[in-house]
């Protein structure tokens, strides 16, 4: 009797330790996603207040007469150092750069996983080795002599206009912009093309020699169809990286109206005189982020799959 006793009294102790941590560690989730979410809430309701309720209410008070007017001013009437422009066009400055970034880097990755795995040469380890160690290379080390090569690239573009009038884009700060993250990028997206073409069955590529496909023809057919798991991963990762930077962009970018979205930001915030428009400010920012924060909405639960999809080989 007493060992019955004994044992509900430690099954109901397990239980109720049970609870505590799944509390605990619930309740632990809730107070960090709290914390690190209420800046972006602080963004949200304060673009959409008046500055006279801004500067007389509580910045975490949601919006008592709630006003688009600081994104319609942010969108098309926002001032840029001398001049009244908007964020519009730096906007769409940055879709022009972001997008042929990323398709580029990702099939140059694909291409460089599948040759690296299904296609390997002599060398093809230490040819991995050094495209991994590009991943670990900081920005500022490559500010210099990226701007030399790029100072080359616009001077043969020069030329080329000048005696064939073509110059390929080049010296063109948005083709300059989308160069410089392919390059930076290549490292990356072979490094996750190589670790999930790893796990992908030999077999399959053999098999498809055998039958006459050819190189390109057994990438396109067998290997792209099989990688969304893969391309999914290195699209978000590849678009956040390359729509947030500021560091290439202030340094390749100049002044003018080729600007990207991140540094007409930064000139919009920092640019103000007299008083300060938070809302609009708030505003522009939440454009700014609005493109990532779609990626991550639309997409986000594919990218963890991505990430696991090579982890188990066989």
């Amino acid at each position: 009797m007493s060992a019955i006793v004994s044992s509900g009294t430690a099954a109901r102790r397990s239980n109720g330790a049970r609870i505590f941590n799944r509390v605990f560690i619930y309740g632990l989730l809730a107070f960090f996603a709290i914390v690190y979410l209420m800046p972006l809430f602080v963004m949200l309701v304060t673009s959409f207040k008046t500055m006279d309720e801004i500067q007389n209410g509580n910045m975490l008070a949601l919006p008592s007469a709630p006003t688009f007017e600081p994104w319609v001013k942010a969108w098309g009437e926002t001032c840029v150092g001398l001049t009244c422009a908007g964020i519009k066009g730096y906007f769409w400055n940055s879709l022009k750069m972001v997008i042929p970034a990323v398709l580029i880097s990702t099939i140059l990755g694909a291409l460089n996983g599948y040759v690296l795995t299904k296609w390997r040469f002599r060398g093809h380890t230490l040819v991995f080795g050094l495209m991994l160690f590009a991943c670990f290379i900081p920005f500022q080390s490559v500010l210099l002599p990226m701007a030399t090569i790029l100072g080359s690239l616009g001077r043969f573009g020069v030329m080329l206009q000048n005696t064939v009038g073509l110059s390929f884009g080049f010296g063109n700060p948005t083709v300059n912009l989308v160069l410089v993250h392919v390059i930076y990028g290549l490292g990356f997206t072979t490094l996750f093309f190589r670790n999930f073409y790893e796990a992908f069955p030999t077999e399959l590529v053999k098999a498809a020699q055998v039958d006459g496909a050819g190189f390109f023809q057994i990438f396109r057919r067998i290997m792209l169809p099989n990688s969304l798991p893969i391309i999914v991963v290195t699209v978000i990762y590849q678009f956040t990286n390359i729509w947030n930077d500021f560091l290439f962009a202030s340094a390749y970018a100049g002044t003018g109206e080729s600007m990207p979205m991140t540094v007409a930001l930064n000139n919009v915030v920092n640019t103000s005189t007299g008083v300060v428009e938070y809302n609009v400010n708030m505003a522009a920012a939440m454009i700014a982020a609005m493109p990532t924060l779609l990626v991550y909405i639309l997409a986000g639960r594919y990218f963890v799959r991505g990430l696991m999809a090579g982890a188990v080989k066989g």
